[in-house]
């Protein structure tokens, strides 16, 4: 019975330290200011369909029409767009190298290019990526 109890303990002990590192992930609140959303056109330079959070490499021209080159991760997984009907291939197509979009962005709280992406709308307004 004591072999158990230890096993048990074990187990549980496991699953509180995977949990928390999954959690640990999960950080878009401290690393992007969620409150301070807003809309982007960008050109498309580079688009990775990774785990955990896709990434979109993007040029935006800003007021003084200097071309700046921004990072950003998606807010959602290549699971949910899958399930969305967004799998690999058809991102892949709909964000290619050149393609013009809006981007609805939250700025990184570090400052810099770099920023959440929280949809993403083509030129024909259909979005390629909305929400969580």
């Amino acid at each position: 019975m004591n072999l158990i109890r230890q096993a048990a303990a074990l187990f549980v002990a496991a699953a509180l330290l995977l949990a928390g590192t999954a959690m640990a992930h999960h950080g878009s609140n401290i690393s992007y200011d969620l409150s301070k959303s807003y809309e982007q056109k960008a050109t498309i330079t580079q688009f990775g369909y990774i785990n955990p959070h896709p990434i979109v490499l993007f040029d935006v021209t800003n007021k003084k029409g200097q071309v700046e080159h921004w990072h950003s991760e998606i807010v959602t997984n290549p699971s949910r767009m899958i399930r969305s009907g967004w799998g690999k291939i058809r991102s892949e197509a709909a964000l290619k190298p050149g393609t013009v979009v809006t981007l609805t962005l939250s700025p990184a709280k570090a400052g810099g290019f770099s920023a959440l992406i929280t949809k993403i709308t083509n030129d024909k307004g259909e979005e390629i990526i909305t929400g969580n």
